[in-house]
């Protein structure tokens, strides 16, 4: 088992959460129709988590409920919290929606920058 990193690519990511789902099954000595009879899923669709292949979050959930490790979702995804310096800027208040990135000097010159560019390097 390897770790996952943001330079993993997506195939490798299913890959590895299907070895270790079946990690997680074998370790319970569980067969993939006794885990498909807890989550109420095929014994196909178990076999299609454990090699990797596109899944549905749904499933992903049934199995580790199944499994007994529905915590290990904690891990994997937390409560985003936000810093003391984010919390007094809202003011108390919860945010609703991301905001547009704010304009740099640069950007509000109606130059495209590679005309800017070629300007200060031309005499």
């Amino acid at each position: 088992m390897s770790r996952i990193g943001n330079e993993t690519s997506t195939p490798d990511v299913l890959g590895e959460l299907g070895e270790r789902i079946r990690g997680y099954r074998l370790q319970q000595n569980l067969r993939v129709i006794d885990v498909a009879r807890l989550s109420g899923l095929p014994s196909r669709t178990i076999n299609r988590l454990e090699a990797g292949e596109n899944s549905t979050l749904e499933t992903v959930v049934r199995v580790l409920r199944a499994l007994g490790r529905l915590d290990a979702l904690e891990a994997f995804l937390p409560v985003p919290t936000l810093s003391p310096i984010q919390l007094a800027a809202l003011s108390g208040q919860v945010r609703q929606r991301a905001s547009r990135p704010r304009k740099t000097s640069a950007s509000r010159d109606s130059t495209p920058a590679t005309e800017r560019e070629r300007g200060a390097r031309d005499p």
